[in-house]
């Protein structure tokens, strides 16, 4: 299932030139607790033998001030050997009387919130260099300022403005600090089942500083909502920045204003669907914004109802994500179509090309008729499930193997939620939790990753639309798990522990210990069995997508493994990032290093966006966490 598809072979002929990084394109280039004995936990390892390729980053370092002092915290670097210990300073001032080597955090009881703060690395006893100056969380959270694109009016006479929504995360310019790529939505954003014109999808690279880096307007020919753009953050071609990839059409301008296709193309038609014209793949450059090279986007739209309707509904469901099929190196996964036919296309991105690994089909003779078809979730999930060193594609009810080939299928069908994890460690390798939309299909099911066998299942006879899986209950092993049509909440082997949680949407390990919280619209939650524990609200902020009431963006971006939220203030001005102010004893190396977690934060944005998992159990009675085998550029 291999093609050797290049991206100067498949560009329409009037586009084909250079794809040089950096190269400005010409106008019109188209380029809690449990006893230890509890919990049979197998022994972990570290992730596959071939080192994988990662971000070079810096120590993260931030300050969260709270009423008692500063809680300073930092990235433990899988680069970093495993002894290592840290010195924190104030000033000039050394705060620790002996090296930390237990977790990478400390508290500075009374410290003012303008307290200067730096670490230093202690390797052999020898004290390394001074980190980067840590970021001042003053009120507990960071604002990074943003900018509203300016509005407009569609075609049939309605006004929209902007609210920023999607983020992924990157290190965009190389510097070792992480910066965001933010998707500005316009309020007459449509699902693709609502008729009616869109404004258009804009986004922006944004330094932490507030420093907008670029700005790439997709125009009017990339219709606005959940379910068109699907964007990627990742360095691709391992030069030490990020790339962005994404979904391109006719009149898409980038970041050095430059239009890719025919700058007057309008291809919608009077319901608001754009349902023909060509549409096009294209690779940003991270720093600049400029287009760096584009193709034509794999599959072709084709026959409109031959994806399940007749009026544009189910052609433009796309997903997007990134896997290391390799083993080694990150290679991009587009997407299009879940509710009947399915296409997944693989690229890599090296030396300023595309070229494409494999397509699948589920229409093609190798697939056609194996229950492959119709299986889509409203987003995806990357790990390597069969334990070969290189990540699959797992894609609602079914899988594609590194190579493209199928992997399985339980053949039941789509559904809106899903969770892939070391969920059970109790039992080898990763299980997936989902739920399903058919009423004549079970409920929810957890199944083993790797062959798909159904471990477990609930009753069916409801569509139901949102399900969790999860440690936050420390009286059961492993995960538990949660839908909104179940009854109770379950254990990681399906038996029925209880209340369930408030709600049913994200996660977050926001306080001191191993179990994870509750991460719902503006708010974090500790799981009771008699009731949650509220956290943390957010001040003056937003969630996104409506019902789904999702963050901009939630994972381990800064400190130490704990994970930040991402909130859009309410008058759209400012990403708010929240911080833990809880000191924990844990150390556990950064989840960006994991590479299950850092390519879940860049399919995050995906659809209905889903929380990231790690390759490796983290809850109560865990083992000490393997260690990634890494390089970085």
């Amino acid at each position: 299932m291999t093609d050797a598809h290049r991206s100067h072979r498949t560009a329409p002929a009037s586009f084909r030139t250079r794809t040089r990084p950096g190269r400005r394109l010409i106008r019109g280039l188209l380029a809690a607790t449990l006893a230890a004995s509890a919990l049979a936990v197998l022994p972990q390892t570290a992730q596959a033998a071939t080192a994988r390729q990662v971000e070079r980053l810096d120590r993260g370092l931030i300050s969260t001030h709270t009423s008692s002092g500063n809680l300073v915290s930092w990235r433990w670097l899988a680069t970093d050997p495993d002894g290592v210990a840290f010195n924190i300073y104030r000033g000039t001032t050394k705060l620790n009387s002996s090296p930390l080597a237990a977790s990478t955090n400390y508290f500075d009881s009374g410290a003012a919130d303008s307290a200067d703060y730096t670490v230093r690395a202690v390797v052999n006893g020898v004290e390394q260099a001074s980190s980067e100056h840590a970021l001042q969380f003053r009120s507990g959270y960071l604002d990074v300022p943003i900018s509203p694109p300016t509005g407009g009016t569609t075609p049939d006479g309605v006004a929209y403005t902007y609210e920023a929504n999607d983020a992924a995360t990157g290190d965009l310019d190389g510097d070792g600090r992480l910066d965001l790529v933010l998707k500005w939505q316009p309020t007459n954003a449509k699902d693709n089942s609502q008729s009616g014109y869109t404004g258009n999808t804009i986004l922006d690279g944004v330094r932490l500083d507030g420093t907008r880096l670029w700005r790439i307007d997709l125009g009017r020919n990339i219709r606005s909502g959940a379910h068109y753009t699907q964007f990627q953050v990742y360095d691709y071609d391992g030069d030490g920045r990020a790339e962005v990839a994404m979904k391109t059409a006719d009149g898409t301008k980038d970041g050095a204003g430059a239009v890719i296709g025919d700058s007057s193309a309008d291809y919608r038609n009077s319901s608001g669907y754009v349902l023909s014209g060509p549409e096009y793949l294209t690779m940003f450059d991270g720093r600049t914004g400029t287009a760096m090279g584009t193709v034509d986007y794999v599959p072709a739209r084709g026959t409109v109802s031959s994806w399940g309707d007749s009026y544009g509904n189910r052609v433009d469901r796309f997903l997007a994500g990134t896997a290391y099929l390799d083993g080694a190196r990150p290679s991009l996964i587009m997407a299009r179509g879940y509710y009947t036919r399915t296409v997944i296309a693989a690229w890599d991105w090296r030396n300023g090309r595309f070229t494409r690994r494999w397509t699948f089909d589920t229409n093609s003779s190798t697939n056609a008729g194996k229950g492959y078809d119709g299986q889509g979730n409203h987003a995806l999930s990357i790990a390597d499930v069969d334990a070969d060193g290189k990540d699959e594609i797992i894609y609602g009810a079914m899988t594609v193997d590194d190579n493209g080939a199928g992997l399985w299928t339980t053949k039941l069908g789509h559904g809106d939620a899903a969770h892939l994890g070391d969920l059970d460690p109790s039992r080898p390798g990763l299980e997936y939790f989902k739920v399903s939309e058919d009423k004549s299909k079970p409920g929810s099911w957890m199944a083993d990753a790797r062959t798909g066998q159904i471990l477990w299942q609930t009753a069916s006879g409801a569509d139901n639309g949102r399900g969790v899986a999860g440690d936050i209950h420390a009286g059961s092993p492993g995960a538990e798990a949660w839908s909104s049509s179940d009854t109770t909440l379950r254990s990681a082997t399906g038996t029925a522990l209880g209340r369930e949680p408030s709600s049913t949407n994200f996660l977050s390990w926001w306080d001191g210990d191993t179990v994870r919280e509750l991460l719902d619209g503006t708010h974090i939650d500790k799981y009771g069995t008699s009731g949650d524990t509220r956290l943390l609200t957010g001040s003056g902020v937003s969630s996104n997508n409506t019902t789904k009431a999702t963050p901009a963006l939630s994972g381990d971006v800064l400190g130490d493994w704990r994970e930040e939220v991402v909130w859009r203030t309410s008058d759209n001005r400012a990403l708010r990032i929240y911080a833990t102010p809880h000191q924990t004893g844990t150390r556990i190396t950064t989840l960006l290093h994991d590479t299950q977690y850092r390519t879940a934060l860049a399919w995050q944005n995906t659809a209905y966006n889903q929380p990231p998992h790690p390759g490796f159990f983290i809850g109560a009675g865990m083992p000490t966490p393997p260690r990634p085998t890494v390089y970085t550029p």
